[in-house]
Parts: C-alpha cells; sequence; structure tokens
C-alpha cells in the first residue's frame, strides 16, 4: 500500500509511447520512485494530486477521474471489493482538509501522448515561462493572494492544457429557446413524467415499437438505455431514432464506458442530425456486472463529466475538442444521472454540482425509496446553489416482488430499499406486483411536492404496461392529454 494513499495501486503504471533522452528517462524513473511509494501513482502523465487531496484517483478501477461513480461507497468499491472506493476516500480526505471546493475543477481526459512520462518536466517548464525570479519572489511574498496566483500560474496550464481549459464555474446553455419538447415542458414549470422502453435483444422491433406507442401519450420523453448491466442490446441511437419515427420524444443515453472521445462526438453529431435532441450522458455500468467472459475494466478514456464538457461546447462554442469549427453544432439537451444514495449526500451534492457546472441541464436520479433520505440530499444540493440550475426527475420503479426488491436493495449500487418496504413486499406474497405498484404510487405522493422536483423518471424494467396506470392514477397526466378511444369490434 502506498505510504499516503489509503489503497493500493490496482494495476501496474502506463509506460510511454514514445523514444525518450536519457534525461527524460531519468526524470521519469525518479518521479516514479518518489511518487509511486508515497501516493500509488500510475504515471498518467497529467497528475491531480493537488486537486484530489494527495489521493491518486487513476486507482480507481473505473479511471474515472472528476469523481465517485454511482456505485460509490464508504465500505469498497464495487467492482473490486477487496478495495476501497478511492473517490470515496478522496471525498472524504478533502472535506477533513477543506480542499472540497478544488474538487469542482472540471480535469481533462488523459493526453495518451503524454501516458507514461512525467509531469516534473512540464513543471520546470512552466516555472521558466513564468520567469524562475518571478515565481520565487511570488512564492516567498507575504501575501497570500500573490502567492496563490504564483501556484496557480505554474501547476493550472499544466493541468489545464489548451485543449481543454477546464474549470470550476458554472457554464449556462448559451440560448433562450428549448431545443426539446421535454426541456420546452421543463421550462413552462409542467411536472413532467419520463419513462424508460427496454431495447431489444434482437434485430426485431415490433414490441419495441408496440412499447413506445403503448406509453409516449402519458409521458414527456422515452428514454433508452445503453447496454445496462454491460450487457448488449440494441443501441440506444437506433431506439431513439425508432421513437422519432413514431412520433414519441427521445432521451438517447450514452455511456463513458464504451465510448472514446472520438466516437462520442461523432455519434452526437448523428443523432442530432437525426432529430434527437436529448442525450443523458452516463459512466456505465462496469465490465464486472456483465456477462462472461468479463471485459476490460481498467481503462475509461472519458468520464460523464467529461462527455458533459466536451458536448456543451460542441454546441454552445461550436467547437470539436480538437479545435475545429463546427459549421452546424449539435443542439441538444444535456442530462446526466444522479444518485441520492450513493456515497454521502454532501458528497454526491458535490459531485452533482460539478455536473451542472460542466454542463448538465437536467438530472434523473438513481432509484428511490425513500422520501425523507431524498430531502436530505435535496438540502444538500440547496446549501450548493443547484437547484434553481437544473431540471431534477426523480427514479422510480415499480416493484415486483420480494425477490426483485431484495436485488435492487443488495445487488444493485447506489440503491438503498427501506426495511419497512422490504417487509411490505414479503408480506404481500403473490400479490408482490399490486403492492409494488401502491409503494410507487405512495412514493410519488411523497416526491412530487418537495423543493426541486421537477419531475419522476417511471423506470419499469420490462413492464412498460404499467406506465400508463401509473400516470394516471398518481395525477401526472400531461396537459393536453386525450385517451385514445379503443377499436369497436365490427
Amino acid at each position: 500500500m502506498p505510504l499516503f494513499t489509503p489503497g493500493r495501486r490496482w494495476q501496474p503504471p502506463f509506460l510511454p509511447f514514445k523514444k525518450q533522452t536519457i534525461g527524460q528517462r531519468l526524470l521519469i524513473t525518479t518521479e516514479k520512485m518518489v511518487k509511486g511509494p508515497l501516493f500509488g501513482c500510475r504515471m498518467c502523465g497529467n497528475c491531480m494530486l493537488q486537486e484530489t487531496a494527495f489521493i491518486c484517483p487513476m486507482e480507481c478501477p473505473k479511471g474515472a477521474r472528476n469523481g465517485p461513480c454511482g456505485g460509490s461507497t464508504k465500505e469498497h468499491c464495487y467492482v473490486d471489493e477487496t478495495r476501497p472506493c478511492i473517490w470515496y476516500r478522496i471525498y472524504d480526505r478533502a472535506f477533513k482538509m477543506g480542499r472540497e471546493e478544488m474538487l469542482l475543477e472540471v480535469l481533462p481526459p488523459l493526453d495518451w501522448d503524454k501516458v507514461g512520462t512525467e509531469t516534473w518536466g512540464d513543471v520546470i517548464d512552466q516555472v521558466k515561462k513564468v520567469g524562475t525570479k518571478n515565481v520565487i519572489t511570488g512564492m516567498v511574498s507575504l501575501d497570500e493572494e500573490l502567492r496563490a496566483s504564483t501556484w496557480d500560474s505554474i501547476f493550472r496550464p499544466v493541468r489545464q492544457p489548451d485543449w481543454w481549459e477546464g474549470d470550476a464555474k458554472y457554464h449556462p446553455p448559451a440560448y433562450e429557446e428549448p431545443i426539446s419538447e421535454l426541456e420546452r415542458r421543463l421550462k413552462a414549470g409542467e411536472f413532467v413524467v419520463t419513462t424508460e422502453v427496454a431495447p431489444p435483444s434482437s434485430t426485431a422491433t415490433r414490441l419495441l415499437t408496440k412499447n413506445i406507442n403503448h406509453v409516449k401519450d402519458y409521458v414527456a420523453a422515452v428514454n433508452f438505455t445503453d447496454c445496462p448491466s454491460a450487457t448488449p442490446r440494441m443501441s440506444s441511437i437506433a431506439c431513439s431514432k425508432t421513437a422519432v419515427e413514431n412520433g414519441a420524444e427521445p432521451v438517447m443515453q450514452i455511456a463513458a464506458r464504451d465510448r472514446t472521445r472520438t466516437g462520442l462526438q461523432s455519434e452526437v453529431i448523428g443523432a442530432a442530425a437525426m432529430g434527437i435532441k436529448n442525450i443523458l450522458c452516463l459512466s456505465g455500468d462496469n465490465a464486472r456486472m456483465g456477462p462472461r467472459p468479463m471485459g476490460r475494466s481498467d481503462i475509461l478514456d472519458i468520464d460523464s463529466i467529461q462527455m458533459l464538457w466536451i458536448l456543451r461546447r460542441m454546441r454552445d462554442e461550436g467547437v470539436y475538442l480538437d479545435g475545429r469549427s463546427i459549421k452546424f453544432p449539435p443542439q441538444i439537451f444535456l442530462g446526466a444521472a444522479a444518485s441520492p444514495f450513493a456515497s454521502e449526500p454532501r458528497f454526491q451534492a458535490l459531485r452533482e454540482q460539478k455536473k451542472v457546472n460542466a454542463g448538465a441541464q437536467f438530472f434523473q436520479t438513481n432509484l428511490v425509496y425513500d422520501a425523507d433520505g431524498l430531502e436530505v440530499w435535496l438540502n444538500e444540493l440547496a446549501k450548493r446553489d443547484v437547484l434553481d440550475k437544473v431540471y431534477i426527475l426523480v427514479g422510480i420503479t415499480p416493484l415486483k416482488s420480494l425477490k426483485m426488491a431484495e436485488y435492487m436493495h443488495y445487488d444493485v449500487p447506489g440503491v438503498t430499499i427501506p426495511e419497512k418496504l422490504l417487509k411490505r413486499m414479503d408480506a404481500a406474497g403473490d400479490g408482490g406486483e399490486e403492492e409494488g405498484v401502491q409503494i410507487a404510487l405512495e412514493l410519488i405522493e411523497q416526491i412530487k411536492n418537495k423543493q426541486g422536483v421537477n419531475g419522476i423518471h417511471l423506470m419499469p424494467v420490462a413492464w412498460e404496461s404499467i406506465v400508463p396506470r401509473i400516470v394516471e392514477e398518481a395525477g401526472l397526466l400531461p396537459q393536453g392529454f386525450a385517451a385514445k378511444e379503443e377499436p369497436t369490434a365490427a
């Protein structure tokens, strides 16, 4: 275990991809010998120890560089239960040290031309640019602001290259008129309902189309998951295109797990061209949750916050990550996942604020079964001045049985079901489905008037037929809803 890091190095250090001089190799070896034993350094080429409370975030098996995933807990990492969640430890130490605000800076993805090399050389070069005399004068000054600005002039350009330029500020959308129907309804103050339709596991689209048409009049938009549990299904973009063709408003989910930065930008340009206007950026379930043989879990090219940063700049600034201009930028309403019950509420609130700063305009939360616990999380968001900057749709899934409830509670990261609800599902026996619907309706009633809640996201888990009933009995039919007449027999 590294001296100053509470975890252990999860994988070997990166190896450089290019030839280097003897001096460069000596510097790399020296940095590795110092930072490896102290911090578990993997030589990523873009050190962020100052921003992450001096714990190397590259020890995270998912490779997340901007904060914990939705499965973060204080007990252990859900990918590798033999080790701690390194991001929980980073947040815990940062709050204790009073450095939590430093975690808000949106940090860049790896530059693979620098991976395997050192960071000290870049620091030395930046000192030369600022001027060695200016650096010494600034660092020994009694003026605290001058010391801070001098320090920042050295290290900020190193960790924030000109192709990224991340910061810790809120970036509101650079447009006024709503882009999508979902955004229009939210801006109009309507309490909306969105839902999910499960993508098919084959090329057949008959059931997909049937389910879309079954729910589309009852909800503001329909989500299509992107290979949940790391299990292959029809792509979200194909399902979203099917929804557009059937007159439904899609929310296309994109999991960072399966994307490179090039693939992300290309896919969103294509989606926008096909009339898909709502994009939900997710980290994605780790390959550990998927079928065997397990895929790679040690490399994540981009995380969900970096996805938001890239896509917001594509839309608002009309530029690709490489700086090329986009003549006709994608018009997209950006969303992200939120996890009220993963980790501690104050940690999650900071994580959610970072997503909003990066570009998230709406949240669809992980499953909520505890209305009081949700309010604790909402209060933490209010303290961070987030509630007026993002629309929040609370995730609800009607339970079908005790077995399903126990699976959600024990095996799904970031989901907690109170003991009283588990007992109700147990007592229901064969009537579990009806009890699950009543629990969902009760939760909606408790949640819908809470501060900062703008809607409900119903996740029926292949039970799409229940969506109209829940929406109707919860009193959440959309404005102007007209029930379809049943066809009469000839």
